[in-house]
This record gives C-alpha cells, sequence and structure tokens, in this order.
C-alpha cells in the first residue's frame, strides 16, 4: 500500500511538473495586448518596464547567457545602432537569467572591444537580471524544448501604448538581423501615422498598400476617381505612392 500511494504521488508530481512546463512554453503575450510589467534593478538604475517608456516605442530583447559569442556579438551590434533606434522613437532594453553582477562584469568587458573604425562601443541601454526567472515566464521566453533555465533569442517591440506590436524567436545558435528589426519597427511606426500596409520586402522609401476594395465594382469605382496617389495591379492590390 505504502508503494502504491509512493509511486501514485510521484506520477501526480511529474505530470504537475510537465503542466507546469507546458503553461510556462505557453505564456506568450499576444500582438495587441498589453505588455507584461515589471520592476527590476538594471546595469542603468531601476527600471519600470515598461511605464517608464510610455509614449516610446520599446524592444525588449531576451539573451540565453552572459559572455556567450552569439550574444556578445549582438550586443556590440545594438551599442553601435542604438543611435538609430534612438531616433526612432525606441529604447532598447536587454534580458538574460544571468544577475546584475554578471551583466556589469560583461558590458565592461565588451566595452573594452574594438569595434567598427577601431572605436570601442558604448553601452547606454540596460541589462536586466532575471535569476529567478519571474520576467522571462511572463514573456514566453522559456522554451523548454530548448532549456529550462536560458532565455531563447526572443525580441518583443512595444508601441507607444505599451501593447505587443511584433515579435521573434531564435534558437540559441542563430544571431539576430537588427537591420531587419529596424525595418520592421520603421514600418510600424509608417502604419500608424499613415494608415497603411507594407508589402513583402517592403523598404523604407518604397511604395505602400492599403486595404482591398469589398469587391471589383468597388474597385472600379476607386480606378474612376484617377487618384494620382493610388494605382492597382488588380482590383484587389492597391498601392499608395510614397511621396
Amino acid at each position: 500500500m505504502k508503494i502504491r500511494t509512493t509511486l501514485t504521488a510521484i506520477v501526480t508530481l511529474l505530470f504537475l511538473s510537465s503542466m507546469a512546463q507546458v503553461t510556462q512554453d505557453q505564456n506568450i503575450p499576444m500582438l495587441g495586448e498589453p505588455a507584461p510589467t515589471f520592476t527590476s534593478k538594471t546595469t542603468e538604475g531601476m527600471l519600470n518596464f515598461p511605464q517608464d517608456y510610455l509614449g516610446k516605442w520599446k524592444i525588449l530583447f531576451s539573451h540565453p547567457a552572459d559572455f556567450t559569442p552569439v550574444c556578445s556579438t549582438e550586443i556590440l551590434e545594438l551599442a553601435e545602432m542604438q543611435d538609430e533606434f534612438e531616433e526612432l522613437n525606441t529604447k532598447l532594453v536587454v534580458l538574460s537569467t544571468d544577475g546584475l553582477n554578471s551583466h556589469l562584469d560583461w558590458i565592461r568587458s565588451l566595452e573594452g572591444i574594438q569595434v567598427a573604425d577601431g572605436k570601442k562601443a558604448g553601452i547606454n541601454f540596460p541589462l536586466v537580471p532575471d535569476p529567478g526567472l519571474k520576467i522571462s515566464g511572463k514573456y514566453g521566453m522559456i522554451h523548454s524544448h530548448m532549456s529550462t533555465t536560458k532565455t531563447v533569442r526572443g525580441v518583443f517591440i512595444i508601441d507607444p501604448e505599451n501593447r505587443i506590436a511584433a515579435m521573434f524567436f531564435y534558437p540559441f545558435t542563430t544571431g539576430r538581423n537588427f537591420d531587419e528589426i529596424k525595418r520592421t519597427i520603421i514600418a510600424l511606426q509608417e502604419s500608424d501615422r499613415k494608415n497603411v500596409l507594407t508589402p513583402a520586402n517592403w523598404q523604407p522609401g518604397d511604395d505602400y498598400l492599403i486595404d482591398s476594395p469589398e469587391s471589383a465594382d468597388v474597385a472600379k469605382k476607386l480606378s474612376e476617381k484617377n487618384k494620382s496617389s493610388i494605382y492597382s495591379k488588380e482590383w484587389y492590390l492597391w498601392y499608395r505612392k510614397n511621396k
């Protein structure tokens, strides 16, 4: 009887553990939802996220670990591009499951590395420690089939109203394309400002798309208006010129 009770308890614990793991994997905020909030010490002081950046665009990056090769190149690239993101009214925040002292040591090391034109990086954005995985859990950054203690390479773009606008996930092995992340920010901002869509492979300066007419008859009427700012390739495929 004791053996049966013990086995039942073990099975129950394993089941609950697996369910908790699945819940953690699925706890990814959806597009349009408010960004999960957190307060934490960082390498730049205390941060109330995302409230401290209300009215600005935000990008929250997660990293597997400090002092690792792919992560190091990504932080250096962010340091190179931080002024470009600042011009786009966008704040950068980096998180990993390492502690604050580790983050500070890593920054000191990275800032000693020569980058473009022999210059050294100045890292002016906060690194957030998350050894307890509380923040990582809120954002669904721990993918258990990869690791139960390290975050995958997550990217969360958050709009000025603190809602999730876009997200990406990369495995440990693959560094992110920060030009694409910047392009996505610009596309989101253009869509907000001008009520337009951006086509495949859109780049700043390219023409936009607009919502499809409800029918071919509506498209014909739109065409008859002969607006010089719009043109079509099919009744459902309309472009707006980027003047």
